[in-house]
């Protein structure tokens, strides 16, 4: 496996709106989509979806297509920066497919961290220093649904008292190897 990883921020990016890696996934796929179809496909409502493409705007992933005139159809296509976005969205959205994990079946924390365990054992406290700011809660609650999904694997060493070390489980090494450069 490569340990080229993408950058933190574009994978913060990605997961800080539960909508963008799908949304992201979609535009380059299709080369861009008007906004009635990007909802329909997703089920989304309007309210989520203009809140997930004016956070996407934001990081200059996204931009209105200056070619289409209608402002009550408005369509949207990937900027330079998006592409690459755009196709490492792709890559990670196929891998779930394959994987049959659901766009709301992972939490927030779930892609930082099999980028945080990649490619090591690690403890607790040393994936909540690599994920600040995640609170010790969310973590916790992120293995625990990582660990019940089969993506990651806790093991104990065999000290005393005995330290709990979590690692990439091999569906998790094929999500991170989707992440790599």
């Amino acid at each position: 496996m490569s340990t080229a990883i993408i950058p933190d921020e574009v994978l913060r990016n990605l997961c800080a709106n539960r909508w963008a890696l799908p949304v992201m996934a979609l535009l380059s796929r299709e080369g861009g989509s008007r906004f009635a179809v990007i909802g329909r496909h997703y089920a989304m409502s309007p309210h989520s979806l203009t809140r997930c493409l004016e956070h996407l705007r934001s990081r200059g992933w996204v931009i209105p297509n200056p070619g289409h005139g209608h402002p009550l159809r408005p369509e949207y296509l990937l900027s330079e920066t998006g592409r690459v976005a755009g196709a490492l969205s792709e890559r990670i959205m196929d891998e779930r497919r394959r994987q049959g994990i659901g766009i709301a079946d992972l939490p927030r924390w779930s892609l930082p961290l099999v980028v945080g365990l990649a490619p090591e054992w690690s403890r607790f406290g040393e994936l909540q220093a690599r994920l600040t700011p995640v609170t010790p809660r969310a973590l916790s609650q992120t293995l625990q649904t990582m660990i019940g999904r089969d993506l990651v694997t806790r093991r104990l060493e065999g000290s005393f008292p005995p330290l709990p070390l979590y690692g990439l489980s091999g569906r998790g090494k094929d999500l991170a190897a989707a992440m790599a450069g």
